[in-house]
This record gives C-alpha cells, structure tokens and sequence, in this order.
C-alpha cells in the first residue's frame, strides 16, 4: 500500500511550502489501513514516540524529511487498536516529553494527559457518553469517622436514578473511585446502562483511598475496612439486598489485587468481583523485577496461588494486549476457574490506562449484575 507521505518523500527538493500542503491536506495521526503514521514540526536535534504498548521499544526513532524541519514515524497498529503517547523531543542536553501538537484527542488520568491514536475499527462507545435522554443517577456523600486506618475516610455514593427507599438493590464497592467517575465517566455508564435495562440498578460506593500502595496489596486493615465497616454502614443506610450475589468488589490495577485480597479474606462476603489490569504479580522461581512496590502483592499472590479458596462465586477479569501485565492477568484465569468460580476473561488492544477500563465497563456490569434487558434475550 501506498502511503500519503511517500508522495512527499518522493520530492526532491522537499520545500517549506511541501510541508504546509501536506499537513493542510491532511490530520494526525494519519491512520492508514493498519499503519499510522506521526507527525511533528519543528527544530530538534531527534525526535522520539513515546508510547505504552509492552514488548515495543519504548522511544522509537523519528525520521527527519530531507533537510526540512518535519519529522515522521510510521507504526503498524492491527485494527480495532487504541494507543496512549507523547512526543519526545531532543535539543542539545535537553529533552522533554510533550503532547502530539497535531492531535487534540487526549486521555486524561491522575498524573497528566497523553496523546491518543484510534486504530482502525476502534470507537469511542456511544454509552460512555452523555444522553439526552437518560435520567442521571446522584451522588450521595458518606464519612467513616472509625476505621482500621487510624483516620476518617470519605466515600462515594451512586445512587440510580428512580431511586427509592422501598426498593432493595445490589451494591458494588469500587476501588479507587474518584478515579473512575473522572476518568472512566462511571456515573455517566452507570447512567446509560441502568437506562437501557442492561445493567440492574446499582447502589455503588465509591472509595477514596490514603495510600493506595500500601493499603491494597493484602492490606487486613483494607480488607477488614471494606467487610466490616463499609459494608454494614451500606447496609444499614440504604436498602440492600442481603445475599453474598448481590455485593461486588471493582479495582483497576492495585485495585484488582485490593478486590481480590479482600474477598480472599471474607469468603462468602462479597460473592462478584470485578478485576481490570490486575497487578497480579508473582514469582515461581528467582526474584521478580517490578521494583520495593510490588513486594506485597507478589508475596500475597504466591500465597493465593498456593491455596486460592474460593473467594467470590463470579469473576470478571479483563486486561490490554499492549500492558506488561497481560502474562499475569492470562495466567490466573485458569487457576480461578479451577476453583470452581464461573470466571469470564477479555482482552482489548489497548493499554494500562483508564479509557480502557472505561470501554469494558459495559460487557463487565452486564455479566456481573444483568438488567432485565439480558435477562429476556439471553
């Protein structure tokens, strides 16, 4: 396949004036077929992408056309791919990393902003978004003044809209949830699919953590947090279904390793659990390599693999193709199933970040908590 650049590589002198058509005739990243190529003008001594796709060479080289100041990279990227980057540029001693200046898509998270690359075939899904037609849920506010931590905490509180008192509902807690109501829009999927009966109409309390790398990996007081203070203030504020099937624990990354250390712990407790990217690090023979962070995660998941137990009756795990932690996330879903729990496991080509949580939140809920939409046609 011909690409649109190498009609301008073709040119010999490349002119100023080359370079202005080209970028006028055309938007950036130019995805062609299951190539994509980047752009960048300006001076600089070299001129990297900076991407998170695992098993890639992490900076990859831009070329520099002719003796112009426009640069380019070319990536292949199979379809239906998602990709979060920056450019890396290199002045002298200087070098710093900034955003695609030809792409207004961002993605946004706690530490900043990327650029994004939408591959073939890839959507943002229409029920991430807001509807004009949809009645929103509320958030509610709570203040655990006594906990195992030593301090107060504050959580969240989604309620679905049509809320009422005199109705019994099931109750998701999530891990890290301030995040995902920013960055994963959870309210606004909560919203659309309790809407269209694809979901049942969740309670869902939203923690915010202290320090989540301590009080995640196999943290008791974490885990005796979640089963024996939050859980029964929820269930002595708002009308909840008693039943181990009705309650759910949600985590993204060390919040998949918090979800399932605590059900590990409470067996019986909460019987769904909802795991995305889990850092399920662990180690067969030698030392692993992820750094002082992961120590108690690796030392609880070795434990875990020893005698897994049944912590949950049902288990959604989901992970990107282009994340370091795919090995890990492939190898526990068959030691889960072996423990008779009825697991489902998806992949997307995306990487550790939160738009991809976002995007598997739809086929996660309704597996987990089906609406009555399933419930006729499946």
């Amino acid at each position: 396949m011909r690409r649109a650049i190498d009609d301008l590589l073709d040119r010999a002198p490349v002119t100023a004036g080359d370079v202005d058509g080209f970028l006028r005739d055309h938007s950036f990243p130019l995805v062609e077929g299951n190539q994509v190529t980047f752009a960048f003008r300006g001076e600089a001594d070299a001129v990297r992408l900076r991407h998170f796709i695992y098993g890639l060479p992490t900076a990859q080289p831009f070329h520099r056309v002719h003796d112009t100041d426009f640069w380019y990279f070319i990536l292949d990227l199979p379809q239906g791919s998602r990709v979060e980057y920056k450019f890396e540029l290199q002045r002298g001693d200087h070098v710093e990393w900034i955003r695609d200046p030809f792409n207004p898509l961002l993605a946004r998270d706690p530490f900043g902003a990327n650029s994004v690359c939408q591959g073939v075939g890839y959507e943002r899904p229409s029920w991430t978004q807001p509807q004009d037609d949809v009645r929103p849920g509320t958030l509610d506010h709570l203040i655990l003044n006594d906990t195992p931590f030593g301090d107060m905490r504050r959580v969240t509180v989604y309620l679905p809209a049509r809320f009422r008192d005199t109705r019994l509902y099931r109750l998701l807690v999530v891990h890290d949830g301030g995040d995902y109501l920013t960055y994963a829009a959870l309210k606004t999927v909560l919203d659309n699919l309790i809407h269209d009966f694809e979901v049942a109409p969740l309670i869902v309390a939203l923690t915010h953590p202290g320090d989540r790398l301590v009080e995640y990996p196999d943290n008791q007081a974490h885990s005796a947090f979640l089963a024996e203070h939050l859980l029964p203030l929820m269930e002595k504020k708002y009308p909840l279904i008693q039943s181990p099937a009705a309650r759910g624990l949600m985590g993204a990354s060390f919040g998949a390793v918090a979800s399932l250390a605590a059900a590990w712990r409470y067996p019986g407790t909460f019987g769904c659990l909802l795991l995305q990217s889990g850092s399920f690090a662990f180690t067969d023979i030698g030392q692993h390599s992820r750094g002082p962070a992961f120590d108690p995660v690796v030392e609880f998941v070795n434990a875990f693999r020893q005698s897994p137990g049944k912590p949950a009756e049902r288990v959604f795990l989901s992970c990107g193709t282009y994340e370091s932690l795919i090995y890990e996330n492939r190898s526990i879903v068959p030691l889960l199933q072996q423990t008779g729990m009825n697991v489902r496991y998806v992949e997307a080509r995306d990487g550790h970040n939160w738009e991809n949580w976002r995007d598997r939140l739809r086929v996660a809920l309704s597996w987990l908590f089906p609406g009555p939409l399933w419930m006729v046609y499946e």
